[in-house]
This record gives structure tokens, C-alpha cells and sequence, in this order.
């Protein structure tokens, strides 16, 4: 395995029957934007969730910055780690859901402060200074004392940005982040979202806004039935792609 911040090499991944993930080789060093497409049910969430080992991996291997996702080899095996440490190297690894997932009975400034107090035993001045210049980063330094019922969707989507950034991670993971909002809230989260770009942040999205793909992204992996059918420069991928089922895809989509 190389030092890349992610290397998938074969990775396979079953529930009961259904094979959804067939062996996925992808390397995506670090500071660069990596944009997963294809239809729905070609595995891309299956491999996002596998990246922080909230979905175990049947075959091949899995590693970021080097070190494997949920195991540890003893000669020539892999072992498993305990829950907690799993839970330790899943600090270094952001996750924005589709559906937000914010704490409803905590405002937004107390989702953004939850994991670095409970989690990384930060102190509550220091959870508090860090969630409010999060919250101003992503634009809502005015909403901090609101609940997530009083935010719309794109806000509450910021709002989780800012608290998987809380946790100061070295690669963030979106599982289609705006594929729930109405379409005018989108723009601000994909403005958020290039912002983390340009300062460097290591990113994977599952995403189906092409232009964002075409645009931000560094590389573009178009999936199909748990297979990369093709992966490169999204200015090529998406204009000019090598493969009919690429091209098939992205009539219907653009």
C-alpha cells in the first residue's frame, strides 16, 4: 500500500447475495477532489461508508495515509481492531450524510461543539471559539442559537460540514450533500464546499452535480454496478469519455 491519502486496492464488499462493491481499485492523494458519479446502485455510498469503516469490507484492502481502515496486519493475516480504536482513526476522516444527521435537540453552534468535547476532550472555551469560526466559515455565523428544525436544508447541511470540520480531519467524505435540498439552497453548499477545495482539504463526494464535478474536481471515477467502468481528469470524463455506458449516463444526466 502506498502513503496516498486513500488506496483501495480490490475492494469487495457483499450483503447476503447481492455482490455491490467488485473489486474497486482507487488512489487519491492527498489534497486532491475526488468526485464518484453514476446511477444510483452502483455502489458509490457502499464505498464511501467502507472508507470509514461504517461498512466492513469482504475482500481487498483499504488505507489512509498508509494505515489500513478497521484492521491491522499480523504477518501475513489481518486483524480486525477494537471498536475503540476504529473509532480513533475515524477522527482523522470527516463525513457529511445526505441527510444531515444534526443532533435536533442541540443548536447549531452545540452540534458543531459535541464531538471535540466528547470526543477529543477538548476544553469547553476552545470547542466553543473553534464551532463559531466554523459556523462563520460556512456562512452562519448568525445562526449558532438556532435549532435544526429553525434552519433550513442548506443551512443544516452547513452546519454538519462545520461539525465534521470540528474534528480537524485530513480527508472529508460527502455522500451526495445536496441530492436532499430544494435547488435553490445547493449553490451554498457547493460554495462551501469549493472553499474547502482551494485551501487544500482532501476530498471524496458522491455526488451527481456534474458541473461541481467538472469544475472542482481532480479526478472523476464514473461507477456502474459495483465496478469503476472509467476514472480521470473530469474535464475529460465528462466530456469526452472513453466508454458507451459513460456516455450513456451523462445524456441523461446533463
Amino acid at each position: 500500500m502506498t502513503t496516498a491519502m486513500l488506496h483501495a486496492q480490490g475492494v469487495r464488499k457483499h450483503f447476503g447475495k447481492l455482490e455491490v462493491l467488485k473489486g474497486i481499485d482507487l488512489m487519491v492523494e492527498r489534497g486532491q477532489v475526488c468526485c464518484l458519479l453514476g446511477p444510483s446502485g452502483s455502489g458509490k455510498s457502499t464505498f464511501l461508508r467502507c472508507i470509514n469503516h461504517l461498512e466492513k469490507i469482504d475482500a481487498g484492502l483499504l488505507a489512509v495515509e498508509g494505515d489500513l481502515v478497521g484492521y491491522r496486519r499480523h504477518g501475513n493475516k489481518l486483524l480486525e481492531l477494537r471498536e475503540r480504536e476504529v473509532a480513533e482513526r475515524r477522527r482523522d476522516i470527516g463525513m457529511v450524510f445526505q441527510r444531515f444527521n444534526l443532533f435536533p435537540h442541540m443548536t447549531a453552534l452545540g452540534n458543531v461543539m459535541e464531538a471535540p468535547l466528547s470526543v477529543a476532550g477538548v476544553s469547553r472555551s476552545q470547542a466553543r471559539e473553534d464551532a463559531e469560526r466554523l459556523l462563520a466559515q460556512v456562512g452562519l455565523a448568525d445562526r449558532a442559537g438556532h435549532y435544526p428544525a429553525e434552519l433550513s436544508g442548506g443551512q443544516q447541511q452547513r452546519v454538519a460540514i462545520a461539525r465534521a470540520l470540528a474534528m480537524k480531519p485530513k480527508l472529508m467524505l460527502f455522500d451526495e450533500p445536496t441530492s436532499a435540498l430544494d435547488p435553490e439552497l445547493v449553490g451554498d453548499v457547493l460554495d462551501v464546499m469549493r472553499r474547502l477545495a482551494a485551501d487544500g482539504m482532501t476530498m471524496i463526494v458522491v455526488t451527481h452535480e456534474i458541473g461541481f464535478a467538472r469544475e472542482v474536481g481532480d479526478t472523476a471515477v464514473f461507477m456502474d454496478e459495483g465496478v469503476v467502468i472509467e476514472a480521470g481528469d473530469p474535464r475529460r470524463v465528462l466530456v469526452d469519455p472513453e466508454h458507451e455506458r459513460t456516455r450513456a449516463f451523462l445524456s441523461k444526466v446533463l
